[in-house]
């Protein structure tokens, strides 16, 4: 089946066909780590993470390189404004290197925590100097650039297309623009390549020697130097958030063809905006949680990975305490359902109604969903059918689920194996049960199924099975003595 995406670039629905037949090269905005990352910037990781999944099930390998910012990303997000990790260095009272090394570790954790696979190259900013100075000085050689009194500029008056990725209204901006006095820049769409270091203090601890002088990158020139090294100067896939689309990689696409006079990606993606409560988050109005803070409200990173799933990554999606939690409630139905399904199977429960073509349908539904833009909640809402299905035996369910499961990243089958592991004790109480039953004793059978779902279990009864399985991450009471 063919995998067809929404390229922003194009505004429309594509079939993906990839550079080299059965390969994907893949770039992706990673952090700027000066923090850690906000559940906003992680969703965009998520939606990141599916479409790997997705090309992976589709048979593709893929070459996908990250990057990570760590030097030239300044508070503006353009080319004014201190650098974030300097800032961020000089607030908390420590090295520029120090900052980077533990918000990087940071990010890479919560990373893992989500079930995100690692990309195949994680690119350092600050590593890729010499590749950022060379495509620098390739731009000044073809024209495109000036100097100013503090950096070199990408003349966007040279490029007739400039602004394409996002339709911006180049004539709209110049009349509405307002230009720093101390950049000189000639048009209010041009960007800062190289940013010359600032001679009043405090003196900046990451800075190079370059042809135009002492100083750092610009943010924007990182991407495209470092993509353009792993991938080459024609790759397939570029994503990040909606926010990058206006000034990031626009910048990007302008200094890519700047300098090859071509096109350098096919496919450009971007997820929507994470809301809080219906508006923007923001640090000013102390909106912006970590997995950390949801960890405080026993919200696990794989609820928020289900929470993620539940909207289509084109789509802004509204977090609240209640629709988290609703999704958690979720997220342990899923896994008790599949917790259910392993004990059926190992049991060799049979359906009464078997449909041997059932699986092949809700299948093709699968892929349907997955294949056409990453349809997440489409794709969540035929595990659901499946799970349900009264006359799919167990064993096919495992199976379609562990499936459906290279896609979601859930982990489902391995937390639904934990939850069927219960103690020695639940166990001897659960036999006592099973006796109670064959003995028609059913006073005694209600109060040791009372005592078992106290003690944190569920059980569920199917004609003469009885299936035992620790309840989600509830407390557990103590068992009788």
């Amino acid at each position: 089946m063919d995998v067809n995406l929404y390229n922003t670039l194009t505004r429309q629905k594509e079939k993906f066909e990839p550079v080299k037949t059965g390969e994907v090269s893949m770039y992706t905005c990673g952090p700027t780590v000066y923090n850690y990352a906000h559940i906003g910037n992680l969703r965009t990781y998520i939606f990141e993470d599916v479409l790997k999944r997705v090309l992976l099930r589709s048979g593709y390998t893929i070459n996908h390189v990250e990057n990570v910012t760590d030097v030239g990303h300044l508070v503006g997000d353009g080319s004014s404004g201190e650098d974030k990790i300097e800032k961020s260095s000089r607030e908390q009272k420590k090295t520029a290197v120090e900052i980077v090394d533990f918000f990087t570790k940071a990010y890479l954790r919560d990373s893992e925590r989500l079930n995100i696979i690692p990309p195949n190259i994680l690119a350092k900013a600050s590593l890729h100097i010499s590749e950022q100075v060379e495509m620098i000085r390739t731009l000044e050689e073809k024209g495109f650039t000036y100097k100013t009194n503090d950096g070199i500029y990408f003349d966007t008056s040279k490029l007739p297309d400039y602004g394409k990725l996002a339709g911006l209204n180049i004539e709209g901006l110049k009349e509405g623009a307002r230009i720093e006095a101390n950049q000189q820049r000639k048009n209010p769409t041009d960007f800062a390549l190289w940013k010359f270091s600032p001679k009043e203090p405090p003196k900046r601890q990451m800075e190079w020697e370059s042809p135009w002088g002492i100083g750092f990158p610009g943010w924007h020139i990182e991407c495209s130097a470092m993509s353009i090294k792993y991938l080459g100067d024609l790759f397939d896939i570029h994503c990040g958030g909606v926010d990058f689309i206006p000034l990031h990689h626009t910048n990007e696409i302008a200094q890519n063809e700047a300098t090859f006079g071509h096109k350098t990606v096919n496919y450009w993606l971007h997820g929507e905006f994470l809301m809080i409560d219906g508006g923007k988050m923001s640090k000013s109005l102390n909106n912006i949680f970590t997995l950390a803070d949801l960890k405080k409200k026993d919200i696990s990173p794989t609820a928020f990975r289900y929470f993620c799933l539940n909207a289509h990554y084109r789509q802004p999606l509204n977090f609240t305490w209640q629709a988290i939690g609703q999704a958690k409630d979720s997220l342990d139905n899923l896994i008790n359902h599949t917790a259910e399904t392993i004990l059926e199977s190992q049991a060799g429960q049979k359906v009464e109604k078997k449909n041997d073509d059932e699986p092949a349908v809700y299948l093709a539904k699968f892929d349907e969903s997955i294949y056409n833009d990453l349809n997440m909640p489409q794709a969540l809402a035929v595990m659901w059918e499946v799970m349900k299905s009264p006359s799919i035996n167990p064993a096919r369910k495992l199976t379609l689920a562990t499936d459906f499961d290279t896609v979601f990243g859930l982990d489902l089958i391995r937390l639904a194996r934990m939850r069927t592991k219960i103690d020695s004790e639940t166990k001897k109480i659960a036999c006592e049960r099973i006796e109670a039953r064959k003995n028609k004793d059913w006073e005694k059978a209600d109060k040791l199924r009372l005592e078992i779902e106290k003690s944190g279990h569920i059980v569920i009864d199917r004609h003469d099975s009885q299936f035992v399985f620790k309840n989600s991450d509830s407390k557990r009471a103590p068992h009788r003595k």
